[in-house]
């Protein structure tokens, strides 16, 4: 999505490459020692009785998410009873609060899960987890990623790369030349170039309800990494960088090359503004294209092949790196998708169990739209060449870093969000729109 708040060392995900490993362990079907099959949770016997799980998932990836815990229903005769909402952020921080949070529920990220943490809400998951498993399954950054004050508060499920500019390659070619850019100014180029012929090239949405705006942060985040390096970007999402700084309001900036001319983005500020990130990147496929590139994570695919029944990767959607800036190399943002325990329960610890283990996670990955960061996933499972090309992405990255918003607090990822909003409507107003992001920092400090 995504100071003295949960700090991570900045080296910290250089090492998450390992999460993508190539390495096999037994085949497809092989059952994980901590899992639910054979009865292994439960003592030999169906354990029954419901889990309630609350996430963020609607659509293609809520039926990924629920063929995912199907064989565990069949195998424990726990019944999971999954409730989705765009609106996470505010129905689980009110249900929280009430006293009635559900068992198990995906987490808007990193920094709000140490939030929750801190209150006391989240169970340890090492209390009942193979920690000796999870750390030969698992790297251990995505481990650390997920822990408070050096208890298990989370795991990650799936993963994504934020970062792919994906193309529609039947029309791609006749704008581009049939190369990709693989620098800045090559891509604000053929940006020019398109839009000089009388067509946009972006398509940008960024309307998801409760959470309207992130998209954009994706954006920033991809810039600020690559345009002011690692460094820079740890320490802005540390709280440590005001977002006056210049090498913040830079980033901004060169965003707001394309997002501050109607000519750029299909449809204008009006349409970014109202459209769904789901739906965004459709009109590259309409007949003929009204966009020819859509910036947005992995997961894109899914919504790709929904909207558009029949279309095949490589051949009806493809992708290239987010270009780089010169000094910085090749970089990547990647995300992931959390989970936690707030009801201590036999059928909650049963299905934190099963969701660790690559029998689980192989499952959503071969349907497409996630990777796993479970090493025992074999490549082989994913279900098209692209998909394995974004894998590849990770392995190959010279520098890896976590989604930057997800690893700030709640109030400050918000208002991240509405500044994205803000900026697209009245980009002349960045200086203030700036300064009221450094005043939220300076009062989330200490979270």
């Amino acid at each position: 999505m995504s100071g003295s708040w949960w700090r991570f060392p900045g080296r910290m995900l250089l090492i998450l490459m390992m999460a993508l490993a190539v390495a096999a362990c037994g085949d497809d079907d092989k059952e994980s020692d901590q899992g639910v099959s054979g009865g292994a949770t439960t003592g030999g016997e169906r354990l029954g009785g419901r889990v309630a799980v609350l996430g963020t998932w609607g659509g293609n990836e809520q039926d990924a998410f629920m063929a995912m815990v199907k064989p565990f229903e069949d195998r424990t005769g726990v019944k999971v009873e999954y409730e989705g909402t765009r609106d996470l952020n505010a129905v689980l921080t009110t249900r929280v609060a009430g006293g009635n949070p559900p068992d198990v529920a995906g987490l808007p990220g990193p920094g709000q899960m140490a939030e929750f943490a801190r209150q006391g809400k989240l169970i340890d998951l090492a209390t009942f987890l193979d920690m000796s498993a999870m750390q030969q399954q698992y790297s251990q950054d995505w481990l650390r990623l997920a822990q408070v004050d050096g208890k298990q508060t989370g795991i990650f499920i799936k993963t994504a790369l934020k970062g792919p500019i994906w193309y529609n390659p039947k029309t791609f070619g006749s704008v581009s030349g049939g190369t990709t850019p693989k620098t800045w100014d090559e891509l604000m180029a053929l940006s020019d170039k398109i839009a000089a012929s009388g067509t946009t090239p972006w398509c940008i949405g960024l309307e998801s309800g409760a959470a309207s705006g992130w998209p954009g942060t994706d954006w920033i985040e991809d810039i600020v990494l690559r345009q002011a390096g690692a460094d820079a970007y740890d320490r802005w999402h540390r709280g440590e960088l005001k977002w006056t700084s210049p090498e913040i309001k830079r980033a901004w900036e060169t965003w707001g090359r394309i997002t501050s001319n109607d000519k750029m983005v299909y449809g204008g500020k009006q349409t970014m503004l109202t459209t769904n990130f789901g739906d965004a990147g459709n009109p590259m496929f309409q007949n003929p294209p009204r966009c020819y590139m859509h910036h947005q994570g992995s997961f894109i695919t899914d919504f790709f092949v929904k909207a558009n029944p029949g279309l095949q990767p490589g051949e009806g959607y493809n992708l290239f790196p987010f270009p780089s800036f010169g000094g910085n190399g090749d970089a990547q943002v990647v995300a992931g998708d959390l989970f936690g325990m707030f009801k201590d329960t036999p059928q909650a610890r049963a299905l934190i169990q099963y969701l660790t283990t690559p029998e689980a996670q192989q499952i959503w990955a071969k349907r497409g739209g996630a990777i796993s960061p479970n090493k025992q996933v074999p490549m082989s499972v994913y279900p098209d060449d692209i998909t394995r090309q974004m894998a590849q992405s990770l392995v190959g990255a010279q520098t890896v870093r976590f989604d930057a918003s997800d690893l700030m607090p709640e109030a400050m990822n918000n208002a991240f969000w509405k500044a994205v909003l803000d900026f697209v409507q009245n980009p002349g107003n960045l200086d203030s729109i700036l300064a009221n992001l450094d005043k939220v920092q300076q009062e989330t400090k200490g979270r």
